[in-house]
C-alpha cells in the first residue's frame, strides 16, 4: 500500500481496476452509501469530508491571473521578496500561501506553458481557506523548506481555490473519488503536462505514519517513475479519465427518450429519509451530522401539499425536530449567532466550527418554512439570529462613505484562531469555547431578589457549562478542547426557570444579559480568519433566505438586505456587454470592490442560484426589476449550459478547450444540484411569463434525470420538490390593484404568511404599465383594476377563481385550492 513497498505503477494499476469496480455499478447509488475501497495513496482518512460529495462539475482552464515575464527572472523577483506569485492573486486562500517556500503558482497559461516545456508533472493542491485540514498540510508540509525543494525542483506546483474555480476541483475530485471511494480536502493531484490525472488523493502527513505514504515519499517516487516510466503511467491514469467521460455521457437519455418520472418518486424519496433520520436529535445520519436543508425543502412541501395526513405530519414532525435540536445544540452560535457547518457528534453538540455563507442562507429557508408551518416564536429568533449575523460579520460594509458598495456578502469564516492575542499556534473553536472559570468571572453579578443566585449559575445550567469542560474526549480526539465547553441546551427556559424558582420571562431576561457580556468578551478575543471573497451563486442563496425571511416574518430590513445584495450582483457582477455573470469578486485594502486580472466567468450554480434568488426577491417586494433580470440570466445560462443532447445543464461552457470533461451538476450536497434549483426557476418562469419553451426545458431535464429520480431519489431532494411542482401545477395568486395601498398590502400579507406549495405570487398596478407582467402574461392583460378595491385571483392547471377582494375570501380560497 505504501509507496516505499511497491511501485507507484503498481498502485496505479490496483487504483484503475477499483474504479472498473466502483463504475461498473450503478451509476445511481447514494452518495450516503458509498463504499470505500481501500485507498492506494490517497490520503490520509483524517481530511474533513463533505457528505454527498461525487462527482460533477468539469475542468476550464479560464484564467485568473497570469503573467508573460521571463520566468527565471520572475522567479527570482519572488523569492527575494519571500514570496511566490500567489501574492498576486486575490483569494484570500491563495494568499494565505503566498509566503510559502513552495513555488506556487495559480491556474493559469504561465505554469500550464512552464510543465509543457519542462515536461513536469504538475501537482496540483486544491483547497479552500476555512479548511482545517488544509492548514494543517501548509504547516507540515509546504512550509518545510526540504519538502519545499523536492517540490520545486521536480514539479510545477500549482495552488486552486475550490470556491473560486469549482470547475478543477471538482473534475479532479472525481478521478480521486474513482481511484480510492473517498475524497476531500486539500486534495492533493498529480497531473501530466497535458493535465490528464496521474495519481492523487486528500491530506497527507509530511512522513510515513500509521500505514499512509508520507508526502516527502509520493513527491520522491512520482517524480522517479515519471522519469522512468511515463509513458504507462500517462496511459493509466488516462484511461481512469476516459472511464469517467464514458459515464458522464451516457447518463440521462436522449431527449427523444422523453419521460418524467412520476410523483411515486417523492414517496420513494421520503421513505429514505424516513429510514436515514435519527429520532433523538433529529438529522438523516449519525454522527457526523449535517443540517441538508434540501431534504428540510422537501419535507415541507410534502407537508404542505396536504397537511390533513399522517404521512405529512411525519414530514412536518421530521423537519421541526431537527431544526429544534439544531438550534439548541452547539452547531448553533448562541452567543455571535449563525450556524456552523457541521456537528461531528449525534446531538448537533461539538461543531467544526467554520461558519459558511451557503448554510446561512439555506437555513434562513428552513426555519422560515418552519415559522410558516408552525408559528413558533423560536423559529422567528432563529431567522432574527442568522440574519444578524450575515448582516453584522459577512456583509461588506465599506468604512468609506465614498464607496457606496454596500450589499455582498462574504463567502466564510474560520474554524481555527488564536486562544489568546500572544498565542502562537491557532486552534480549532478557539475563539467559541468557554471555560467554567471564564463564565464565573464574567458573570459574577447577583441576580437581584434572589440572594445567592449568580448570573453564571443561571447560565452554566442553562447551557450545560461544567467544571471540567463538557466536550467528550472521544469527539476532541486533538486535544483542542480540553477542559473547555461548548454551548448547548438539553433542556428548555422552562427547564431552567423550575430550577432556580424564577419566572420565565426573568430566565429569558438573565440569560439574555449573559449573551450580552461573553459577546462583548468575545469580541475582545482574536477572530477567526475571514474569507472575503464574495461569491455570486453563495450570495443567490443568501437572497433567497432573506427576501423570503422577510416576506414571512413581515421584516422589511431583511427584504432590503436581499435588494441590496441583488443591486450588488448587478453592479459587480454581472458584464452586462459580456452578458456574463462572474463568479466573483473581491474586497481590496481601502475596502474597494475589485476583480481578478481575467475575471471568473460564472458557473450554472452562479446563474441557477441568482435566478431563484430573484424570484424570491421578486415576491418579497414585487419590484418587477428583478423579474427581468432573472429572464435575461435564464436566456443567457440556456445559451451556455444548455445540453441539447441529453437535457439538463452541463457545469460549465463549452468554450475551453482544454476543458477534459464537461459534467452536469447530479446531486445535492453542501450546495443544492444546480440543475434541481433551475428546475424550478424554470417551472415558475413558466407561469410568470407564459414562455412554454421554459416548461419544454424543465420536461427534458426531469427526463434525463430519470435514474436518480426513480432509485435514489434522495439523492436528488430538491429536484423532486421541483418535480412535484411540474406534476401538482403551480399554484398562481394574482393581485392586482393599487401599489401600496393598505388594502392591498392585507392581500398581499394573506398570502405571505402561509406556505403554499408551488407559490408564485403576481401583482400589478396598471398604471404602471412598464411592469413586465403586463407585457407578457395574457391572464394579467385581461384583468381589469379598480382602483380602490383590489382583487386577487388563485389559478391552477389553466383555471382561475373568481375574483375575490377581501383577506378572508382570499384565505378561504388558498385553504380550498390546496
Amino acid at each position: 500500500m505504501l509507496l516505499g513497498r511497491s511501485s507507484l505503477l503498481s498502485a496505479v494499476r490496483y487504483s484503475l481496476e477499483l474504479s472498473k469496480k466502483q463504475y461498473g455499478r450503478s451509476r445511481w447509488k447514494s452518495s450516503r452509501s458509498i463504499k470505500v475501497y481501500p485507498s492506494v495513496i490517497a490520503g490520509s482518512q483524517l481530511c474533513r469530508s463533505t457528505t454527498n460529495l461525487r462527482i460533477p462539475l468539469s475542468l476550464s482552464t479560464r484564467m485568473a491571473s497570469s503573467t508573460k515575464d521571463d520566468a527565471k527572472s520572475t522567479d527570482e523577483t519572488f523569492v527575494n521578496k519571500g514570496e511566490n506569485r500567489l501574492a498576486l492573486e486575490k483569494s484570500p486562500y491563495l494568499l494565505q500561501h503566498a509566503r510559502n517556500p513552495v513555488q506556487w503558482y495559480p491556474w493559469g497559461d504561465e505554469a500550464l506553458e512552464k510543465a509543457k516545456a519542462e515536461d513536469k508533472v504538475i501537482f496540483l493542491s486544491v483547497g479552500y481557506s476555512t479548511c482545517h485540514w488544509c492548514h494543517v498540510m501548509e504547516k507540515e508540509s509546504f512550509e518545510n523548506p526540504q519538502i519545499a525543494e523536492i517540490m520545486n525542483k521536480n514539479f510545477v506546483n500549482i495552488k486552486v481555490d475550490r470556491e473560486e474555480r469549482p470547475d478543477i476541483d471538482r473534475i479532479y475530485m472525481a478521478f480521486v473519488q474513482a481511484i480510492s471511494g473517498h475524497g476531500g480536502w486539500p486534495m492533493s493531484v498529480f497531473l501530466a503536462p497535458n493535465l490528464s490525472p496521474i495519481i492523487g488523493g486528500t491530506y497527507f502527513p509530511p512522513e510515513d505514519r500509521h500505514g499512509y505514504p508520507g508526502f516527502k515519499t509520493v513527491l520522491l517516487g512520482i517524480s522517479k517513475e515519471w522519469r522512468e516510466n511515463k509513458s504507462e503511467l500517462m496511459l493509466l491514469g488516462g484511461s481512469i479519465i476516459q472511464r469517467l467521460k464514458k459515464a458522464s455521457e451516457n447518463k440521462g437519455g436522449l431527449i427523444q427518450d422523453r419521460y418524467v418520472p412520476s410523483e411515486e418518486c417523492a414517496m420513494i424519496c421520503v421513505h429514505q429519509l424516513k429510514n436515514s433520520y435519527e429520532p433523538n436529535f433529529g438529522g438523516f445520519s449519525d454522527a457526523p451530522k449535517f443540517p441538508q436543508p434540501v431534504n428540510f425543502n422537501l419535507l415541507f412541501y410534502m407537508y404542505a401539499r396536504d397537511p390533513s395526513t399522517d404521512l405529512a405530519r411525519e414530514c412536518l414532525e421530521m423537519c421541526v425536530h431537527t431544526l429544534k435540536k439544531m438550534a439548541l445544540g452547539g452547531i448553533h452560535d448562541h452567543i455571535g449567532q449563525g450556524f456552523s457547518r457541521y456537528s461531528v457528534d449525534e446531538e448537533w453538540h461539538v461543531p467544526h466550527f467554520e461558519k459558511m455563507l451557503y448554510d446561512q442562507g439555506q437555513l434562513l429557508q428552513s426555519y422560515t418554512d418552519a415559522f410558516l408551518t408552525t408559528k413558533d416564536p423560536l423559529f422567528a429568533e432563529i431567522i432574527d439570529d442568522i440574519a444578524t449575523y450575515v448582516s453584522r460579520d459577512l456583509r461588506h460594509k465599506p468604512k468609506l462613505r465614498s464607496l457606496s458598495q454596500e450589499g455582498g456578502f462574504y463567502s466564510a469564516e474560520d474554524a481555527d484562531s488564536y486562544p489568546t492575542k500572544t498565542s502562537g499556534e491557532k486552534k480549532e473553536g478557539a475563539f467559541y469555547v468557554w471555560t467554567f472559570d471564564e463564565i464565573n468571572a464574567l458573570l459574577a453579578k447577583e441576580v437581584a431578589d434572589k440572594k445567592g443566585l449568580k448570573l453564571s449559575d443561571v447560565f452554566c445550567f442553562h447551557f450545560t457549562v461544567k467544571p471540567k469542560g463538557n466536550v467528550p474526549p472521544r469527539r476532541d480526539p486533538h486535544g483542542e478542547l480540553s477542559k473547555q465547553n461548548v454551548l448547548i441546551v438539553y433542556g428548555s427556559v422552562e427547564d431552567t426557570a423550575r430550577h432556580f424558582g424564577i419566572t420565565v420571562e426573568k430566565t429569558q431576561i438573565l440569560l439574555k444579559e449573559a449573551s450580552r457580556i461573553l459577546f462583548e468578551a468575545r469580541e475582545k478575543r482574536p477572530r477567526p480568519h475571514l474569507d472575503d471573497k464574495i461569491l455570486t451563486a453563495w450570495n443567490g442563496l443568501m437572497i433567497s433566505g432573506l427576501a423570503r425571511a422577510g416576506s414571512a416574518t413581515g421584516n422589511k430590513r431583511y427584504v432590503d438586505l436581499a435588494t441590496d445584495a441583488a443591486k450588488f450582483i448587478e453592479r459587480y457582477l454581472y458584464d452586462k456587454s459580456e452578458r456574463s455573470l462572474l463568479r466573483s469578486c473581491y474586497r481590496s485594502d481601502n475596502d474597494a470592490i475589485v476583480l481578478t486580472s481575467v475575471p471568473i466567468r460564472g458557473y450554472h450554480a452562479d446563474y441557477a442560484f441568482v435566478v431563484k434568488g430573484l424570484l424570491d426577491l421578486y415576491e418579497a417586494n414585487l419590484d418587477p426589476h428583478w423579474l427581468e433580470f432573472a429572464e435575461i440570466l435564464q436566456d443567457i445560462q440556456d445559451e451556455l449550459f444548455w445540453d441539447a443532447t441529453n437535457g439538463g445543464y452541463y457545469s460549465t461552457t463549452k468554450d475551453d478547450p482544454t476543458i477534459i470533461l464537461r459534467l452536469r451538476d447530479d446531486h445535492d450536497g453542501a450546495e443544492p444540484c444546480s440543475n434541481s434549483i433551475a428546475c424550478g426557476n424554470l417551472l415558475r418562469l413558466t407561469a410568470y411569463l407564459e414562455r412554454v419553451e421554459f416548461k419544454d426545458k424543465a420536461e427534458r431535464l426531469l427526463s434525463s434525470f430519470k435514474e436518480p429520480l426513480s432509485k435514489v431519489p434522495s439523492s436528488v431532494a430538491e429536484m423532486v420538490r421541483a418535480l412535484l411542482q411540474y406534476h401538482d401545477s403551480s399554484t398562481e395568486i394574482y393581485v392586482i390593484g393599487d401599489s401600496g395601498a393598505e388594502n392591498t398590502n392585507e392581500l398581499l400579507r394573506v398570502v405571505r404568511e402561509r406556505l403554499i406549495p408551488g407559490q408564485v405570487l403576481m401583482f400589478a398596478d396598471q398604471d404602471q404599465s412598464d411592469n413586465i407582467l403586463l407585457r407578457k402574461n395574457k391572464i394579467f392583460a385581461k384583468m381589469k383594476q379598480d382602483k380602490n378595491v383590489p382583487r386577487a385571483y388563485v389559478c391552477r392547471y389553466r383555471t382561475c377563481s373568481l375574483a375575490v377582494t377581501t383577506p378572508a375570501e382570499l384565505a378561504d380560497l388558498l385553504s380550498t385550492e390546496r
